[in-house]
């Protein structure tokens, strides 16, 4: 897609897209929105507005459900962690062993000779 994008962008007939300048884009695994504080709001203004109205939304559903509002009600926050397990699971297990052998495999073969280093 990175590639398309970049010899899309560099056609006259999608130069108006500028798909060129997003091309990298696909690839980064970063933060994509800008933090500049004069073109744009601050992450966190954006979550804290964001958190606003997740609560208005939910007062609003405990009012109509009947419920009791956010003054009435305490939130109890109960977690534990427990050890589950260190490893494969079975389908990652296979594959691990495949890898292993074909790395193997493959090193042999470069020994003896028969695959160029």
């Amino acid at each position: 897609m990175i590639r398309t994008a970049w010899a899309l962008g560099h056609l006259p007939e999608f130069a108006h897209l500028r798909l060129w300048k997003w091309a990298h884009m696909l690839g980064f695994r970063g933060h994509f929105s800008t933090k500049s504080r004069a073109f744009s709001t601050t992450l966190g203004a954006l979550r804290d507005v964001r958190r606003a109205w997740r609560l208005a939304q939910a007062e609003a559903a405990r009012t109509r459900a009947g419920l009791p509002t956010t003054d009435e009600t305490a939130l109890v926050t109960a977690s534990s962690w427990t050890y589950l397990s260190s490893g494969y699971r079975p389908g990652e297990e296979l594959l691990a062993a495949q890898v292993r052998h074909d790395i193997a495999h493959a090193q042999r073969l470069k020994q003896e000779g028969l695959v160029p280093a």
